[in-house]
C-alpha cells in the first residue's frame, strides 16, 4: 500500500538514486501516440488505440487495481493488461531504474508515489503527458495531487489516490481521561502529558523517527524547506518558519519521552492502535481500510478529527501519501497506457477503486454527496469523508519534494532518527538532514543552493 511504502524506506536506493539527472529512457519508442506529436494527433490517438486493441503492462502494488485492470478488459475486449507487483515503493523503483538503465523489460504504466515522480521526471523515465490533453485536467483533480504530478510545465502522470490529512484518535482513550481532542499541537502536547501521566504505558501517537511524517507536518506548519527549479535546488530546514513550528513541538515530544517507542506498521504498532496504549495517529485519508484489517477488535473506538493547528483558528492541511499512475518513457504503446490512466484515475475506474477503499484524488468524487455521507461503521457510523474531504480542500499550496527525494528520505533515520535515540535535537537532526542532502545533490549534478 501506499501509506506503507512511504514510512518504510528501504536502504537499497543506490540503483535509483545513482546518476539521477542520467535517468534516461532506453527501449522501444515507437508506437501509437508516443507523446512527441501534437496535442491533437496525441489525443486522437488513444481511441485510435483502443479500438485497436493490444498489450501493456502495468506495474503496480495498489490491490485496488486487480478489478480496475478486469473492467477495462471487458469494456475493450481488444485490449490485455499484465498485472505485475514488481515490489512495494522503493523496491519496484530499484526495479524499475534497472529495466530502464537495461533497455529491456520496462513497463508501459508504472505506479510512482507522489515525492518520487519528480526524480523519474527530471531522468525522462516518463512521459510528459501534456500532449494528451492532460494539462486541461487541472480541474479535475485536489489541487495536492494535482500540483504533484506537475513538474517543470509538463505533466508526468495522473493522479491516482490522494492523502490529505486527518488526526485519528481513540474516543474510548479519550474520554477515559476526559481529554479534550485537540484543535492545536499545543494542545495536543498537554493531552500526551495527562495521558502518559495517567498511564504510563500509554502514549499519545508511536513516532520512532519518519520522513514521511515529519515533511508532512512542516508541510501543514507552512515550511517550503525545499526549493526546485528545474535541476536548481534549495535546502533550507534551518531558517524556515514552517520547521521551527514543527521543531518547538515535537522536540517536547521526544525530549520527555511522550512518544511510543513501537516501529510504525510493525506487529506491536498494530496491537497498540488496539489497547489503547497508542491513543492517535496523524496520517493520511487512506488509513481507514488499515483500521478496518489490521485492528479489527478496537471498532467502534476509533474516531475522525481534523488534523491540529500550529496556530490557533487555522484549518491548514497537507499530503501524507499517494501515487500517481505515470506511462514510460520506453512504452511502445503510449496511447494505449495513457487510455489505461485515464479509465483507472479519471473514468470509471475511480467509483471501482473507492468502493474498493481507495481515496480519492478526483474533485467529482471528493464533493458528491454520497461520498460525503457514507457512514463508517469502523468510526461509530462517523460520516468520516466529511472530514477528508474539508481537508483535501485545505492542502497548503507550494510545497515541493526534491527531485531525487528517494535518496534524502533513505538518509532520514542516519540523520534526523538520533534525535529519538540520542541527545541530538531534532533542530540538529534536520540540519545534518540538509547537509547531507546539499551534498548528494552537488555530487549529482544539481545546483544546490
Amino acid at each position: 500500500m501506499t501509506n506503507k511504502a512511504l514510512r518504510r524506506w528501504a536502504p537499497a536506493v543506490a540503483l535509483l538514486a545513482a546518476g539521477t539527472l542520467g535517468l534516461t529512457a532506453c527501449g522501444s519508442s515507437g508506437g501509437s501516440g508516443s507523446g512527441s506529436g501534437s496535442g491533437g494527433s496525441d489525443a486522437d490517438a488513444v481511441q485510435s488505440a483502443l479500438t485497436k486493441g493490444g498489450d501493456i503492462t502495468v506495474w503496480a502494488w495498489e490491490p485496488t487495481l486487480k478489478q480496475v485492470v478486469a473492467d477495462f478488459q471487458t469494456k475493450y475486449p481488444k485490449v490485455h493488461v499484465k498485472l505485475v507487483n514488481a515490489g512495494t515503493g522503493n523496491d519496484q523503483y530499484t526495479a524499475l531504474q534497472n529495466a530502464v538503465q537495461a533497455g529491456k523489460g520496462v513497463p508501459d504504466v508504472a505506479q510512482i508515489e507522489y515525492y518520487a515522480l519528480s526524480q523519474f521526471a527530471l531522468g525522462k523515465s516518463v512521459t510528459d503527458l501534456s500532449s494528451y490533453g492532460a494539462k486541461g485536467l487541472a480541474k479535475t483533480y485536489s489541487p495536492g495531487p494535482w500540483n504533484s504530478v506537475n513538474v517543470n510545465g509538463g505533466v508526468y502522470g495522473l493522479p491516482m489516490d490522494s492523502g490529505p490529512m486527518a488526526l485519528f484518535y481513540n474516543k474510548k482513550v479519550f474520554d477515559k481521561y476526559k481529554l479534550p481532542v485537540p484543535t492545536t499541537w499545543d494542545q495536543y502536547l498537554d493531552d500526551a502529558r495527562k495521558l502518559h501521566q495517567a498511564d504510563p504505558k500509554a502514549y499519545i501517537t508511536s513516532d520512532t523517527g519518519d520522513a514521511g511524517m515529519t515533511t508532512s507536518l512542516i508541510w501543514q506548519a507552512g515550511g517550503k524547506p525545499y526549493k526546485v527549479d528545474g535541476t536548481k535546488v534549495s535546502v533550507d530546514f534551518a531558517g524556515d518558519a514552517g520547521t521551527a513550528s514543527y521543531t518547538k513541538v515535537w522536540q517536547q515530544l521526544v525530549s520527555e519521552h511522550l512518544l511510543s517507542p513501537v516501529p510504525g506498521w510493525s506487529d506491536q504498532w498494530y496491537k497498540g492502535l488496539g489497547d489503547g496504549t497508542i491513543a492517535t495517529l496523524a496520517t493520511g485519508a487512506w488509513m481507514p481500510a488499515n483500521f478496518s484489517s489490521g485492528v479489527k477488535d478496537a471498532s467502534g473506538d476509533w474516531r475522525v478529527a481534523p488534523l491540529p493547528q500550529w496556530q490557533s483558528g487555522q484549518s491548514a492541511s497537507a499530503e501524507n501519501g499517494g501515487s500517481s499512475l505515470a506511462v514510460m518513457q520506453a512504452s511502445g504503446n503510449k496511447a494505449l497506457a495513457y487510455a489505461f490512466l485515464q479509465y483507472a484515475n479519471q473514468g470509471a475506474g475511480v467509483q471501482t477503486r473507492v468502493k474498493g477503499g481507495a481515496f480519492p484524488a478526483t474533485t467529482a468524487d471528493l464533493n458528491s454527496q454520497a461520498f460525503l455521507d457514507t457512514p463508517f461503521p469502523y468510526f461509530g457510523g462517523q460520516q468520516a469523508n466529511k472530514i477528508f474531504s474539508e481537508s483535501a480542500k485545505n492542502v497548503l499550496p507550494g510545497w515541493s519534494y526534491l527531485p531525487y527525494q528517494v535518496y534524502a528520505n533513505s538518509v532520514f533515520n542516519d540523520t534526523v532518527g538520533k534525535a529519538y535515540v540520542s541527545s541530538t535535537s531534532l533542530t540538529d537532526g534536520l540540519k545534518a538532514w540538509q547537509d547531507q542532502s546539499v551534498s548528494y545533490g552537488k555530487q549529482q549534478g544539481f545546483s544546490v543552493g
